[in-house]
Order: structure tokens, then C-alpha cells, then sequence
């Protein structure tokens, strides 16, 4: 017979063992890390703008300086003329950009998205800058990715074209006050450019041919594009804001440059400064530097010093021009891309 007792009082139970976590899934991350996270780098974001334009305005102090001491004995008046046709060129933009899109955008935000994206695009060559701070603006519009980018594209394509047709319409209507003498190019150099569009398609299609994975997006971007673009041509009001604004940026672009170049003593008409510009602009446009600047500068002293100009009253013109269109409005528009970032509108 066993002596240990039957009956007593009840110990406490063992405590159940942990269940293993499953091998190489990750416990998740605690929402106020993410939040955090989140958090920085909107900050980030919200303070690159400003460093950028540090770092070029350090690396440009000089064209900065020397065109401010130019402006500082120009006419005012004419340069208020040139500030409010600048002012005109971002509204101008905003109309091509709704007018490459169906739906109806805040025309607020779309302006001031226009704004940043002129500052963007002073940084980053090729239009990079201003198409990245559109592409995130009409994503944040709710516009989807591939409609998007096919307003990109539309947009890019619209533009040239507009602005062949009107340099058309000042040889066809006006070709005895242009005087264009040595601004006619050589019948070689007209080659160059169906020689770039033609390597442009060929060098598309042997990467499309290479590399498989691009095939479907690329044929899914090609169908969205040309079925927007149907379908806005169907749409009287998107027609006239896309063709015209597209039609009218150059013309503002040059009226800039003509009340600049009034303010310094330039005499030259308005039709000559503007036949200058998108003679030097269509020849060099397709050079990819930021904002254009450099490669149409160049064109553009040429094309002045053509007409008449001299050489250092027309480089006096083209600095005041870009202290105008780059200078000037950088820092607001940088303030503007950070305040949109800020308010999650990029």
C-alpha cells in the first residue's frame, strides 16, 4: 500500500509554452516606426529641393552676379513686361497639361504643380524634373500611372509640333520683314533632324526586340496613348487648350526675351526677336541640358548677332532672359514644390 496521499490541495498549473514563431517570416514592424519612417522622409523630400538649388547656385554664382549687375541698369518697365509674360508661360503650361488629360484637374494645384515644375526642370535636363513633379501630381489626382504617362508623352509630342507650325506660319506670312539671310541653314543640316528621330525609333525598337520584359508595358503605354488621344480630339475645349497652349509657350518664351532685350537697347521687332528664338530653339532644342540652357543660348546669341545685335549686348539679352525665367522664380518655385510636398499633393 502506498503512503502518499490521495487527496490535497491543487498546485498550479504549468504555463503553456510559447508557440514558435514560423522560420523566416519577419515579425512585423510597430505602426509608430512606420509612421516615423514615413515621416523623415517626407521631411527629406520636403528639404531636397532646397539643397539642390544650393548646390547650383554655388556652382553658377557667377551667370547669377553677372546678369543681376546687367538688370541693374536695364528699363524696369520692360523688365515688368518680360516678368508678366513669364508669369503667363506657367499658365500656358498648365493649360497644355489639362489639355492632354480628359478629366478636369484643380486648376489651384495644377498651376502651382506648374510652378514647381518649372524649377524642376532648371535641375534636371531633358524636362526630367518637370515631368517627375507632374507624374506625381496627377498621381496624386488619381490618375493612373499608365493614363498618366501617356499625358506625358502627349504633352512632349504636342509641343515641337506646335512649335514647328508657327515657325511655318512667320516664313509663310511674314518672309520679307525676317530678313532671313544666314539664318536659313544649310540644305545638309536640315538631314539631322530625320537622322536623330529616325535613330531615336530604330534604337526603341532594338530595345523592345532585346529586351522581352518591356514588350507588354511598352504595347499597354502605345494602346492608353493613342486612345486618349482619340478621344481628347473628340473634345473641342481639350483641343484648343492643348494645341494652343502648346502654340502660344513659344511666343511667350520670346516675348520675354524681346521686353529683356528693349529694356538693354535692343531695337529689333517683336517678329524678328520671335523668329530668332524659334529658328535657334528648333535647331538646338533637342540638346539635353537643363531648362534648355546653354545649347539655345548659343543658338540665340547667333541668331541676334545675324539681325545686327552685337555679340555682348546680345549675351547681356539672354542673361537677363534666364535671370527672368530661372533665377528669379527658382526660389519661390522650390518653396512651392517643398509646400506641395508637404501637403501631400506630390
Amino acid at each position: 500500500m502506498s503512503l502518499l496521499p490521495l487527496e490535497g490541495p491543487a498546485g498550479p498549473l504549468p504555463a503553456p509554452a510559447p508557440a514558435p514563431l514560423p522560420i523566416g517570416v519577419p515579425a512585423p514592424a510597430p505602426v509608430g516606426s512606420r509612421l516615423g519612417l514615413s515621416r523623415l522622409t517626407r521631411r527629406l523630400l520636403t528639404l531636397l529641393p532646397l539643397l539642390l538649388i544650393g548646390i547650383w547656385a554655388a556652382l553658377d554664382w557667377r551667370a547669377l552676379y553677372d546678369g543681376t549687375s546687367r538688370l541693374a541698369s536695364a528699363d524696369p518697365g520692360w523688365l515688368l513686361v518680360g516678368l508678366f509674360y513669364t508669369c503667363l508661360g506657367w499658365i500656358s503650361a498648365s493649360v497644355v497639361r489639362q489639355g492632354a488629360l480628359p478629366e478636369r484637374l484643380p486648376t489651384g494645384l495644377l498651376v502651382a504643380s506648374q510652378f514647381a515644375a518649372g524649377a524642376a526642370n532648371h535641375v534636371l535636363p531633358a524636362s526630367l524634373g518637370a515631368h517627375a513633379v507632374t507624374l506625381r501630381f496627377l498621381q496624386g489626382q488619381g490618375i493612373p500611372l499608365p493614363r498618366a504617362t501617356a499625358s506625358l508623352a502627349l504633352y512632349a509630342l504636342v509641343r515641337p509640333i506646335a512649335k514647328t507650325l508657327v515657325l511655318i506660319g512667320f516664313l509663310v506670312a511674314l518672309p520679307g520683314l525676317l530678313g532671313l539671310g544666314d539664318l536659313v541653314p544649310d540644305r545638309r543640316m536640315l538631314f539631322l533632324p530625320l537622322v536623330a528621330v529616325a535613330l531615336g525609333l530604330g534604337g526603341t525598337l532594338l530595345l523592345l526586340t532585346l529586351v522581352r520584359p518591356l514588350r507588354r508595358p511598352a504595347v499597354t503605354f502605345v494602346r492608353t496613348a493613342l486612345t486618349d488621344a482619340r478621344r481628347l480630339h473628340t473634345m473641342p475645349s481639350r483641343v484648343l487648350a492643348l494645341w494652343g497652349g502648346a502654340a502660344a509657350a513659344p511666343l511667350l518664351q520670346a516675348s520675354v526675351i524681346h521686353a529683356v532685350g528693349a529694356s538693354l537697347g535692343v531695337t529689333l521687332s517683336w517678329a524678328q526677336v520671335a523668329f530668332a528664338y524659334l529658328a535657334a530653339s528648333s535647331a538646338v532644342g533637342s540638346v539635353p541640358a537643363p531648362g534648355g540652357i546653354g545649347p539655345v543660348d548659343a543658338a540665340m546669341v547667333f541668331t541676334l548677332a545675324v539681325y545686327g545685335v552685337p555679340v555682348a549686348l546680345g549675351t547681356a539679352t539672354l542673361i537677363g532672359y534666364r535671370v527672368l525665367t530661372v533665377w528669379l522664380p527658382l526660389l519661390p518655385g522650390v518653396l512651392c514644390m517643398s509646400a506641395l510636398v508637404h501637403r501631400k499633393a506630390l
